[in-house]
């Protein structure tokens, strides 16, 4: 009882102390056009609204005329649109790519706490949503929980020429098990995390089952798609590695020695030049 009275504690301490807006990973609309306007980048926030699911969609592109590849960046958990910024700032992907970041359910500004845990359902609202945009040509990047999703995504629409997974949780037999994901399931202290934190522990909750689900269909995809990971990933076992090789058709694996799971934000730098490179290879197709 003492044990718990103390967890209960520091969560609160935790939970008071810190910013929340720190602590939910999103950013107003406000606050995003405000900084890309001050770096002279045209943008635009919209919503998309899914009736019968109760949902309203965040998205924020940055579109030219004459680009006709198109990035497509799924976050992973707990995030949003906005850890995509430093890549939706690139002048060099501005200039060669028009780019759609999107705010997963339960997130962001995307009916923020209402979770959408199936992998299969949200690959199955991103692809329709993708389709009324009349998106051709798309490279699809996520990161973390996002790499199944944007890869589950590619399965389902054929307009995604290639994806890149960054740190991702697709292997169903090495979910890492985070004691700390399990205060977002336990009753006595649910209302003490985040909500951020709680979509992500319920997304958690059934991500082994999830992936069980639809890992006999990654073998019928023959896109290119690269999986980037780095070595030191704690969150992520650097192991899904083995299983993307296994089971994937056209797949690259990229390691990065010394570093962590959030290399997707963290070593932007990195990431870049594959990128790059797939704009070119689809340029050359088209």
């Amino acid at each position: 009882m003492k044990n718990i009275g103390f967890i209960l504690c520091l969560l609160y301490i935790l939970v008071s102390s810190a910013s929340c807006t720190v602590l939910q990973w999103r950013k107003t609309d406000d606050e995003i056009l405000n900084k890309f306007k001050g770096l002279d980048i045209d943008t635009k926030i919209t919503y998309f609204k899914v009736d019968s699911l109760d949902l309203n969609v965040r998205i924020q592109d940055i579109t030219t005329k004459d680009n006709t590849i198109n990035l497509v960046f799924f976050h992973g958990a707990p995030s949003s649109l906005s850890t995509w910024e430093e890549y939706l700032t690139d002048t060099t992907l501005i200039a060669t790519a028009n780019m759609h970041a999107i705010d997963r359910p339960g997130y962001g500004y995307t009916s923020f706490g209402k979770e959408m845990a199936s992998i299969d359902a949200q690959a199955r609202l991103f692809s329709a949503i993708l389709d009324v945009k009349k998106l051709d040509n798309i490279i699809a990047i996520g990161s973390s929980y996002g790499g199944p999703i944007a890869t589950r995504v590619a399965f389902l629409n054929p307009n995604i020429k290639a994806v890149i997974m960054i740190s991702p949780a697709i292997n169903p037999t090495i979910e890492k098990d985070i004691w700390a994901s399990r205060f977002t399931q336990w009753k006595l202290t649910r209302w003490l995390v985040p909500t951020a934190y709680r979509v992500a522990g319920d997304e958690k909750n059934i991500h082994a089952n999830e992936l069980s689900l639809i890992e006999n269909d990654w073998t019928k995809l023959n896109i290119p798609i690269i999986h980037i990971h780095g070595e030191n990933d704690n969150i992520v076992p650097y192991e899904n590695v083995h299983f993307s090789k296994k089971n994937f058709q056209n797949i690259k694996v990229i390691s990065i020695p010394g570093k962590g799971h959030e290399i997707s934000y963290k070593n932007v730098d990195l990431i870049m030049p594959y990128i790059i490179e797939l704009i070119s290879d689809i340029k050359v197709k088209d």
